[in-house]
């Protein structure tokens, strides 16, 4: 295929123009680029932290010298299954492509849905993180702000304020956002290194390895996340930890079509940031728990916990990793707001979306989906503003998250050697099949996990939005006026027009 001059078409754009797709993102991102927006929207520094106590105050020390490397082991059995996909179908929106590719377009329109949602509330949780704890317990006072004299107008004010900065870096000014991603992608190594030496150089206690793997029933104690449980269902919650941590890696995929080389770097990319995040994460969250005077005291305090093992160490050293934990946290919503406004113009590119005329629109300069983008901060602001709705989304976003990430690995399962014969450049080879159901089974039963009591109400949300998508496909004919991917002559009609598409945009210069 050749450009109107004669000139051979890049890989990566013959590619997509074969998928039935013109190429209207700028393709700015390298192989550490697209690590780096995964890795930056993991973020250790973030859910590592705020979701602590939800392993802690399940099993004890055991939740985390045990849990968290199951989880792990989980995530990257996902991961290496969904990087097998990716790289054969490296399009924007990717788990949607995937699902309806594998699975037809309905089980696709569903993946798309439970993926978006998770995307929406995976904002809002990030960035009011990004508030409490580290704005308002750490920030605020080095400014001789009360973190008591901080209000719900306080909170709204902030939330709208970064989330909107967070969409205006992601829209116009696209390739500062992909630089401050990249650096990001460094920081969060240099700063969970200086973090945990920091805090066993200054711990007030000598370090005690048997509290790693020294199981504790602390659920239904005063200050445990957790209702009681017995033991073996306490240590299974406590897999939230690493489940609500090691999520979002699908910002790789979502960003497919900005990345050079994407059939090999968007798989490399998936594959090492949930390596990195569960290798750091572990020893991150691990020396938590060496350093914490006494472990149920620690559970008691909350996210306070965080703010009492810092406060040993000097302040000069203390308010430089505050800082840098802030500005990290940042970038981790922006991130999210990248994958959340890609997922969202690739599904209303193929009128999945209400207003996908819009929501498809790209500016023809900056070559950014902009109205997905600001649609994304406002429906993530919107969330934030209630308080019980809030909690119960935020703890969904993950349940939903690995939903949609279960459901096109299903689907390669039951179609490889079938329907689907044609793989990327990275495959998995004899261990395909295994891990699609492992990974198949382990996301389901860590979405099944999150939906327990105290968050009984996840379930309900996702029964009914289950529910709902289902009544919306078959009772108002969705299912017939939904197209999904474009194939065979579908395809071929696109291919007429990519040319002229694509003449429209230009390439965004660099600052």
């Amino acid at each position: 295929m050749h450009t109107p001059t004669g000139t051979p078409l890049d890989p990566d754009v013959k590619l997509l123009h074969e998928m039935g797709y013109a190429q209207e993102l700028s393709r700015r991102m390298g192989r550490f680029s697209n690590f780096a927006v995964s890795f930056s929207l993991i973020c250790i520094l973030s859910g590592g932290i705020t979701s602590f106590q939800m392993g802690l105050s399940a099993a004890g020390g055991a939740s985390i010298g045990l849990g968290w490397p199951l989880g792990g082991l989980f995530a990257m059995v996902v991961a290496a299954s969904m990087a097998q996909i990716a790289s054969a179908y490296p399009t924007a929106g990717g788990l949607y492509h995937w699902g309806s590719i594998l699975g037809g377009k309905g089980w696709g329109w569903l993946t798309a849905w439970f993926n978006l949602l998770g995307l929406v509330f995976v904002v809002a949780a990030i960035n009011f993180g990004t508030y409490d704890p580290f704005f308002k317990t750490l920030i605020a006072p080095m400014f001789g702000i009360a973190p008591e004299s901080l209000g719900w107008i306080h909170q709204t004010l902030f939330l709208a304020a970064i989330t909107s900065l967070q969409a205006l870096l992601n829209h116009r000014f696209i390739h500062v956002a992909s630089r401050i991603t990249d650096l990001s992608g460094y920081l969060i190594f240099v700063v969970t290194v200086l973090l945990v030496l920091s805090l066993i150089a200054y711990a007030p206690v000598k370090p005690d390895f048997s509290r790693l793997f020294t199981f504790t029933n602390l659920t239904g104690t005063e200050g445990s996340a957790w209702p009681q449980q017995t033991l073996v269902m306490a240590f299974l919650s406590g897999l939230l930890l690493t489940a609500y941590t090691i999520t979002g890696f699908d910002a790789s995929a979502h960003t497919a079509e900005e990345t050079h080389d994407a059939a090999v770097n968007v798989p490399k990319g998936i594959i090492s940031s949930v390596l990195w995040s569960v290798l750091f994460g572990y020893v991150m969250v691990c020396s938590f728990v060496l350093v914490m005077p006494d472990i149920t005291a620690g559970m008691k305090m909350g996210t306070g916990f965080f703010e009492a093992i810092l406060a040993p160490i000097p302040a000069p050293l203390r308010i430089t990793i505050e800082v840098l934990m802030f500005f990290i946290n940042f970038v981790c919503g922006l991130a999210a707001v990248t994958s959340c406004s890609r997922m969202m113009y690739a599904f209303a590119r193929d009128g999945g979306l209400p207003g996908s005329r819009l929501l498809r629109q790209v500016h023809h300069i900056h070559r950014t989906p902009g109205t997905a983008i600001w649609v994304t901060a406002v429906l993530a602001i919107s969330i934030t503003l209630y308080g019980d709705a809030f909690t119960v989304l935020s703890a969904g976003s993950a349940v939903f998250l690995f939903i949609s990430y279960a459901m096109p690995i299903a689907a390669g399962f039951l179609t490889e050697g079938k329907s689907w014969t044609t793989k990327g450049p990275f495959t998995l080879g004899a261990w395909s099949k295994p891990f699609a159901l492992f990974g198949t089974l382990g996301a389901l039963v860590l979405a099944y996990v999150g939906m327990q009591p105290p968050n009984e109400k996840v379930a309900y949300v996702t029964i009914a939005v289950a529910v709902l998508l289902n009544l919306i496909w078959f009772a108002f004919g969705v299912r017939k006026t939904f197209a999904g991917p474009p194939i065979g002559k579908r395809i071929v009609e696109r291919q007429s027009h990519m040319e002229e598409i694509e003449a429209e945009f230009e390439e965004p210069t660099a600052p």
